[in-house]
């Protein structure tokens, strides 16, 4: 089953999250290694958002110039 897409706030919450309960010390080991897992996915998906974002206000922007 393919996961729902996750919005960049959503994202950093559950980040936000994840550094809390490693933060805390009373993860297992079995349980770290999948937080870590997640935050990397996590962590993937705000890098690809954000670039997506960047391209898409540097085309509005460049489409603005052309039009003065």
């Amino acid at each position: 089953m393919k996961e729902e897409a996750v919005t960049y706030e959503k994202a950093y919450e559950e980040l936000q999250q994840i550094i809390a309960d490693i933060e805390s010390g009373e993860i297992s080991v079995d349980l770290l290694s999948e937080k870590v897992k997640r935050a990397a996915a996590l962590i993937q998906m705000c890098k690809n958002k954000l670039t997506s974002t960047e391209n898409d206000v540097q085309q509005i922007l460049n489409d603005l110039k052309s039009d003065q």
